[in-house]
């Protein structure tokens, strides 16, 4: 028996898993209809574009949640530093939940969302780059390029070896090249 959704707002988090765990080309829609609970006219329903639509909706997501509390306090000055690596490992789960964003760009996928991919990176490193010089650190930029760099190599790292503490490792030397 199917499940009915309160909202396309709800089903959007089970979509999100869904792609996290198979990649968009292995979330066929069997894949999707089985994480959300509902049948294939309830999915198109919500998302008449198919599952493209239904991975833009996942993207723009998780875009709003890394601007509302990663990019804003960045954007903030300097206190947001220390913001935003709490954020980062707690939306990542301790490195335990990948990068979609990151996952799409090294996948088959990036082309079809190349814009919301390259908008989501290089909005993060300019955030991240305020908040350094704000910091009157030296080279906040390509201080940003290997902070970001380092969460997204330490998401890989972490998922390939199985291992949360790597995730950490990264985390603590990131903090340290963002002067905290």
């Amino acid at each position: 028996m199917r499940k009915s959704a309160a909202s396309r707002e709800s089903i959007i988090p089970l979509l999100a898993e869904a792609f996290r765990d198979h990649g968009y080309e292995g979330a066929s829609m069997a894949v999707l209809e089985s994480a959300t609970g509902l049948g294939r006219g309830s999915l198109y329903n919500f998302f008449p574009g198919g599952k493209e639509m239904m991975a833009e909706a996942v993207l723009d997501d998780v875009d709003r949640w890394f601007y509302e509390r990663i990019f804003t306090p960045l954007l903030a000055g300097a206190s947001g530093v220390e913001t935003m690596f709490d954020g980062v490992d707690s939306y990542f789960r301790s490195g335990r939940r990948v990068c979609l964003q990151g996952m799409f760009a090294l996948g088959r996928e990036r082309d079809r969302f190349a814009l919301t991919i390259r908008r989501y990176f290089s909005d993060w490193v300019e955030a991240l780059t305020y908040a350094l010089r704000d910091a009157g650190l030296s080279e906040p930029h390509d201080r940003a390029v290997r902070v970001v760099a380092g969460i997204q190599g330490g998401l890989v790292i972490a998922r390939a070896l199985d291992s949360p503490d790597a995730f950490a490792v990264v985390l603590k030397g990131a903090r340290r090249d963002a002067g905290c």
